[in-house]
């Protein structure tokens, strides 16, 4: 696993702090987060791949000012497990509402079939339309993307199954 020594920021974790949760997360609603479920589970189709979504409105106040967003994407790859599919190819999807960041955290069997420059210009296709306001739609973009880039490295007829549940995980 990618090991990230994030630099210490007193910025960051003021921004932490400061951060008012409800200007953020207004457009999160159930029928958000139901659309954003259905197409992780449309984006599934074809591969052997598993897509995982986690939105945090912040990072952790205690860990802000020694890690970033790359870093705490890392951690969450880890403890929710999304490195733990049969064919190594589990696809994280972070989004901080804060620091207005998107992390893609793939795991070892697809980063070695697709290269790095793919996941980054998604990132940033997302993170444009996130800054244009279109949250769902760029999450929905970004969802869809992968899964075709899953489906090109990794085709299937999803002999295992759904492996990682498809709901969006929402960290306050």
């Amino acid at each position: 696993m990618e090991r990230i020594e994030s630099s210490k920021s007193l910025s960051r974790l003021l921004r932490q702090l400061c951060f008012i949760p409800i200007l953020q997360q207004r457009w999160l609603t159930a029928k958000v987060k139901d659309a954003l479920h259905h197409a992780i589970t449309q984006a599934e189709i074809g591969h052997s791949g598993e897509i995982y979504v986690i939105i945090e409105n912040h990072l952790p106040i205690s860990d802000a000012y020694r890690m970033g967003c790359r870093e705490r994407a890392l951690s969450l790859f880890a403890s929710h497990h999304v490195w733990d599919t049969e064919d190594n190819t589990g696809v994280l999807i972070y989004v901080n509402a804060c620091e207005h960041d998107l992390e893609i955290i793939a795991d070892r069997g697809i980063d070695r079939a697709a290269m790095a420059h793919t996941w980054q210009a998604l990132s940033e296709q997302a993170i444009t339309a996130f800054r244009e306001g279109k949250m769902q739609d760029g999450l929905t973009t970004l969802i869809a993307q992968v899964g075709d880039v899953l489906r090109a490295h990794y085709p299937s007829d999803d002999r295992v199954g759904n492996e990682l549940p498809n709901d969006v995980v929402f960290l306050k």
